[in-house]
């Protein structure tokens, strides 16, 4: 049986969602669309807009401790492209970070491989108490669950 994919498409029939498109049609046959834009953004559009890959980084802190290339394997078999994987795993040393933001208030555990090719969470000790959300309205969350320290008061 055929596990489900690892994102989900945008919702668009929530309250308050806005139809997305229209972009490039407003920017086709201007002499400021060069060439590269169209083809990098692809008619227009952002790459990986209409996708939520929530499931993806669930799916990925749940293997941690596992090994790396059957984990790699099946997120990718379950993926319509493999770029999403590496927004929380890095391949290199340099590329590591405690934590990677997705959005505006959504925090997940940076990801790495370790020299016997498991995954591991490059600081296992930052956790939703230990981070502080940027305002007071939105409600920021770390692996998916809410920081429970208060926004700072700003003037």
């Amino acid at each position: 049986m055929d596990k489900p994919p690892l994102y989900r498409k945008d919702n668009t029939t929530a309250r308050g969602a806005r139809p997305r498109g229209g972009e490039y049609r407003h920017r086709r046959n201007t002499k400021r669309t060069a060439k590269s834009d169209v083809t990098r953004e692809g008619m227009g559009r952002a790459t990986g807009r209409g996708r939520d890959y929530t499931p993806l980084f669930r799916f990925l802190l749940s293997r941690v401790g596992s090994d790396w290339e059957t984990t790699f394997a099946e997120a990718r078999s379950r993926l319509d492209r493999s770029e999403p994987i590496f927004w929380l795993v890095a391949l290199q040393e340099s590329d590591r970070q405690d934590y990677v933001r997705i959005g505006e208030s959504t925090y997940y555990s940076g990801l790495y491989i370790d020299s016997e090719g498991k995954l591991r969470v490059v600081n296992p000790d930052i956790n939703e108490s230990s981070l502080e959300p940027l305002c007071a309205c939105c409600t920021s969350t770390f692996n998916g669950i809410r920081f429970t320290k208060p926004a700072p008061h700003r003037p």
